[in-house]
């Protein structure tokens, strides 16, 4: 193990004095029973409202069914309705019994119309069974850090023990917003899909009203029932920052996601202090006859921070490497920092290869060069 030492390099302005921030997030009143805005790029957590309570989160729970199906289907895949699909309660996109979508077509009636026939249809497709699908949902659930979520219907149809918290729910819309075709469908305001059966496509209009109202909107799920309440995934971008936002329970939700929405904006702004590929420190390079090699950022250096506050970029790295170096071998980290928190992470790595100089090493490139040569 070699000694390790930070690095602090301030940035911008030297001189300025660095605005206190607290490493917890920000409490907010709000009239949802809980609510949560975090910054989409890290997953770090700006407002909050009772954001660890578990609580049923209706038609929100599709984010997680979409989210599956677009990571372990085919999008251009038949799904038939079965017996099971057809007819369920609620919200619908009106499939009858054997008829046949495409995968991404029924991804669309179910992220636009709320259909939870499409529901069902996509989680026996995918999961043999609803149940098992679901046991599927909860588990990858997990593996994104949702403490607190258990699925019981890939709808979210009233099921006593079927929960999520505030955050748990925005880590899945996180994960989800990564994929291209989510993003995509959740931002679209109205698409057709085919009808079997009439001269006529579905039209099918977007529930979410921000998508027309709020500057920047991204999508992404509504949901109500009698016992959630209104609740409501929603995202933004402005200024490149990106926000992810969840309210469960909130009477006037889609109000209430535009303000918090825009307190978030006000009080936050997002700052890069690199990019990737940037020279941040040159390390000497033991065995190697004397060579070092340049140490780059392998991303781009990005985080939220309130509004005025100066970053200032913290390395941890070891004072010398160990020969053989290959291009891109993580070296180290380069972290964000605002005040006493860091909001950004990004791997250091080599910009160069650098070869073995000893011993062994030469009498191994001799050998290999007599054996080219005779």
């Amino acid at each position: 193990m070699y000694p390790m030492k930070k690095l602090l390099f301030a940035c911008l302005a030297l001189l300025a004095l660095l605005a206190p921030l607290s490493g917890t997030a920000e409490e907010i009143g709000t009239s949802a029973k809980a609510c949560v805005i975090i910054d989409e790029a890290t997953g770090r957590v700006l407002l909050e409202h009772n954001a660890n309570a578990a609580l049923p989160m209706a038609s929100t729970t599709k984010v997680m069914t979409a989210l599956l199906a677009l990571e372990l289907g085919d999008l251009d895949a038949p799904v038939t309705c079965s017996r099971n699909a057809f007819g369920v309660p609620g919200t619908s996109i009106y499939l009858s019994q054997g008829e046949t979508l495409t995968l991404r077509q029924m991804l669309t009636g179910l992220m636009l119309a709320s259909g939870n026939d499409a529901a069902v249809a996509i989680a026996e497709h995918i999961g043999g069974t609803a149940e098992e699908f679901c046991r599927m949902m909860t588990a990858r659930a997990a593996e994104l850090g949702c403490t607190n979520t258990v699925f019981l219907t890939p709808h979210g149809l009233p099921c006593e023990g079927h929960y999520t918290t505030a955050h748990d729910l925005a880590l899945i819309a996180r994960e989800a917003m990564v994929n291209s075709v989510f993003r995509e469908i959740v931002s679209t305001a109205r698409a057709t899909i085919p009808w079997e059966g009439r001269d006529y496509d579905r039209v099918l209009n977007n529930k979410n009203r921000l998508l027309t109202t709020y500057e920047g909107a991204t999508g992404i799920k509504t949901g109500y029932t009698k016992k959630a309440g209104r609740c409501l995934v929603f995202g933004a971008e402005r200024n490149g920052m990106r926000i992810i936002g969840v309210v469960l329970n909130c009477p006037d939700w889609f109000d209430e996601a535009a303000r918090l929405m825009d307190i978030a904006f006000d009080r936050y702004e997002s700052i890069t202090l690199a990019h990737a590929g940037d020279v941040m420190t040159t390390l000497p390079v033991l065995v190697s006859g004397g060579a070092s090699v340049d140490v780059v950022l392998a991303d781009e250096l990005t985080g939220v921070v309130p509004k005025g506050t100066v970053g200032r970029i913290e390395m941890t790295l070891p004072d010398t490497l160990n020969a053989p170096i290959m291009a891109g071998q993580p070296i180290g980290t380069a972290q964000l920092m605002a005040g006493v928190e860091a909001v950004a992470e990004v791997n250091l790595v080599a910009a160069t290869s650098v070869a073995r100089d000893d011993f062994p090493a030469r009498w191994h490139m001799y050998w290999q060069n007599w054996l080219l040569t005779n």
